[in-house]
C-alpha cells in the first residue's frame, strides 16, 4: 500500500492544487492521501476533497512544526511506502511513477524527487532559486547517484520505506536530510529520480530567503546530522559548487547576481553558526513561516 502525505500550515490557497496534482497521477489501486495541518482554513479545503474521495483524510497536528507533523503522519499511515510533499508545491505529471520506480530495487530505501523553480529567472532572487536547484541540488544529487554515494533527499518530494523510520526529533531543522541519513545508516541506498519533478515557488524578499535558508542549513549544525556524508557547509559549497554556479550565468547581470549569491550564502552560514550552533536558539525561533512562497 502507498501512503501519500502532504504537510501544510495556513496553505488553503495552494493545498487544493497540491492534492489535485497528486490525484492526477497513475496511482496504485491501494493508496491513501493524508493531509496533516493544524489550521481550520486548510482543513476546510481538504474536507471538500475528502467528501468526494474516501481515500483522502485530514490529520490534525498541534502546529509545532514540520517534524511534529511528520510524526503524526507516520503514526497514522497504513502504507508500506510513504511519499512526502508540501501543501505549497505541486508535482509534475508522472512524478509519482518516476519516484517509486527506484524502490523496485530492494536495496534502495529512499528516493528524492527534483525541485523545479517556478519563480521568474529575470529577478535576482528568482535567478538564485534556479541556480540553487539546477546547478546546486540537481547537479549534486545526479553526481552522487551516478557514483552510488549518499544523497540527502528534498523535503519537497521524496519517498521511503515506512519500516525504516519510526519517528524523528521534533526539533530537527532538516527533517529531509535526517530521514535520508537514518535510512542510509541502516545499509540502504539513497536514490535520485530527476524525472519526478515538483514545482516550487521560492521567496521573493531577502528576509524570507534568509529565513528559509537558515532553517534548512541550520539542520546541518545540529548533532542529528553530524557525521552525515552529505554534510553541508559554506566550505563544501565553495569547493564543490562555485565553478558550476559561475558557469550557470547566461549574462553579465546573472554573473553579478551569482557573485552576490556567494555573499548571501556566507551570510546564511554565519547566521547558522550564530543562531543554531552558538546561541542554540529553540526550534520555534528558527523555524519561521515564509509567506512569500504561498
Amino acid at each position: 500500500m502507498l501512503t501519500i502525505v502532504i504537510t501544510a500550515y495556513r496553505e488553503e490557497r495552494t493545498v487544493g492544487r497540491a492534492i489535485e496534482a497528486l490525484l492526477a497521477q497513475d496511482l496504485p489501486q491501494d493508496y491513501e492521501l493524508l493531509v496533516v495541518c493544524p489550521d481550520d482554513e486548510t482543513a476546510a479545503v481538504v474536507a471538500d476533497y475528502a467528501a468526494q474521495n474516501e481515500r483522502i483524510r485530514r490529520l490534525r497536528d498541534e502546529g509545532r512544526g514540520k517534524p511534529a507533523a511528520f510524526n503524526v503522519a507516520l503514526g497514522a499511515a497504513d502504507g508500506d511506502v510513504l511519499i512526502l510533499s508540501d501543501g505549497d508545491v505541486y508535482v509534475a505529471p508522472r512524478a509519482v511513477q518516476a519516484l517509486l520506480a527506484p524502490l523496485d530495487d530492494p536495496q534502495v530505501g529512499i528516493v528524492s524527487g527534483r525541485p523545479v523553480s517556478v519563480s521568474p529567472r529575470d529577478t535576482m532572487l528568482g535567478y538564485w532559486s534556479h541556480l540553487l536547484v539546477d546547478a546546486g541540488a540537481h547537479r549534486q544529487r545526479s553526481l552522487r547517484a551516478a557514483h552510488g554515494q549518499f544523497l540527502e533527499c528534498s523535503g519537497y518530494l521524496y519517498a521511503f520505506r515506512r519500516s525504516l523510520v519510526t519517528a524523528i526529533p521534533e526539533d530537527a531543522l532538516a527533517e529531509d536530510g535526517l530521514v535520508s541519513y537514518r535510512v542510509w545508516q541502516q545499509g540502504f541506498r539513497t536514490a535520485y529520480a530527476p524525472e519526478a519533478a515538483v514545482y516550487v515557488r521560492f521567496p521573493t524578499s531577502y528576509r524570507d530567503w534568509m529565513t528559509q535558508k537558515i532553517r534548512t542549513a541550520g539542520g546541518y549544525a545540529q548533532p542529528y546530522l553530524s557525521g552525515s556524508p552529505g554534510m553541508k557547509s559554506f566550505r563544501s559549497e565553495a569547493i564543490h559548487g562555485a565553478l558550476a554556479a559561475i558557469q550557470y550565468a547566461r549574462s553579465l547581470r546573472e554573473l553579478l547576481w551569482t557573485m552576490l549569491l556567494f555573499v548571501a550564502r556566507l551570510h546564511v552560514w554565519l547566521r547558522v553558526w550564530w543562531d543554531v550552533k552558538w546561541r542554540k536558539k529553540p526550534f520555534e525561533a528558527v523555524w519561521q513561516r515564509v509567506n512569500s512562497t504561498k
